[in-house]
């Protein structure tokens, strides 16, 4: 291991979540900014893709970054789940009751899509990352949810049937069904998209 620098940081970045998750309970602040710094962004991402709605989504990733430091004094390192797969499942629950309280509410399903201006490729990406939101918007909420975990990002279907409370066959049915539905949805939009034959 490197020399540990006055404040720590090197010793403190080579540590796993779990890791962090202990320091914080004990008063580590940086423990908890730099645990923040890797975690904040996923489960914004993760609410962002789900719901369609940035305001939404940020609301539902401080929620869910609330939760953990609250669970961080019962925090065991040697537990079921790790800091990021407990993190993604309460997204995954905080999301899918907004969306059923907001489905209650309006009869409508949130959806703004993300639009960047600038460069022309700039500006196609927004348009395709628009397209891929709309048509995730579709999904049913379960099948949103994985593929959204699996593809987008990049969780294992074992940890994706942790965060959802199901077997991993019906992980892998959901991402299957939820891919071909996306395809099905985005399927005469390529030419409009840039992705001509």
């Amino acid at each position: 291991m490197e020399p540990m620098h006055a404040d720590g940081a090197d010793e403190l970045a080579a540590l796993d979540d779990a890791g962090l998750m202990v320091l914080f309970a004990r008063g580590d602040g940086q423990a908890a900014r730099l645990l923040t710094a890797r975690l904040l962004p996923r489960a914004l991402r993760h609410a962002a893709r789900v719901l369609g709605d940035a305001a939404e989504a940020e609301d539902v990733a401080q929620e869910a970054m609330m939760r953990l430091w609250r669970a961080a004094l019962d925090w065991r390192p040697d537990g079921p789940a790790q800091p990021a797969t407990w993190l993604h499942k309460v997204v995954a629950n905080l999301a899918v009751d907004r969306l059923r309280k907001a489905r209650r509410a309006t009869g409508l399903d949130p959806d703004i899509p993300d639009g960047a201006p600038g460069a022309e490729a700039r500006l196609t990406d927004a348009d395709r990352m628009a397209a891929l939101d709309a048509a995730l918007a579709t999904l049913p909420e379960r099948q949103r949810q994985a593929v959204v975990l699996r593809h987008i990002e990049s969780m294992s279907n074992p940890e994706i049937a942790e965060i959802l409370d199901i077997g991993v066959e019906a992980v892998e049915s959901l991402t299957a069904r939820g891919k071909r539905a996306l395809k099905q949805a985005l399927d005469g939009q390529k030419e409009a998209l840039g992705y001509g034959e």
